[in-house]
């Protein structure tokens, strides 16, 4: 019987094998954005709540909410719904049949993740 060399392979593909896609980081994002947008809805609703008990309250929620680490979550919110939106739209051309081939998908993920950006800038410089 021949002795068997075991060759050293990754258990799974990994990235050494694979180079990052537009597709890929959009399916990544929409999944962050997706769980992500749950820390600005319990900053809202604990300000809200936080408006509704008492003065004393109110005014620790609303310290959070306006300073820095609250403007980060809600601007980070903004983007994630922007980015939801654009991602939505895209896969309604995907379940249209259309945009699957490989450099339109990616024109259409670099759409959503460009679009998500620029439609927040705008948002924050419209409601300042």
């Amino acid at each position: 019987m021949a002795d068997a060399k075991p060759i050293e392979r990754p258990l799974s593909p990994h990235l050494q094998i694979y180079r990052w896609q537009v597709p890929m980081l959009t399916s990544i994002l929409t999944r962050i954005t997706g769980h992500a947008l749950v820390a600005g809805v319990v900053l809202g609703v604990w300000w809200l709540l936080a408006a509704a008990t008492s003065d004393e309250y109110f005014a620790t929620a609303d310290a959070v909410a306006t300073s820095w680490f609250g403007d980060l979550v809600f601007t980070g919110s903004l983007w994630a719904v922007w980015y939801h939106y654009l991602a939505g739209l895209r896969h309604l051309i995907y379940d249209a049949g259309r945009g699957l081939d490989i450099p339109t998908a990616e024109k259409l993920g670099w759409v959503c993740i460009i679009g998500s950006v620029v439609l927040t800038v705008i948002t924050i410089l419209l409601v300042q």
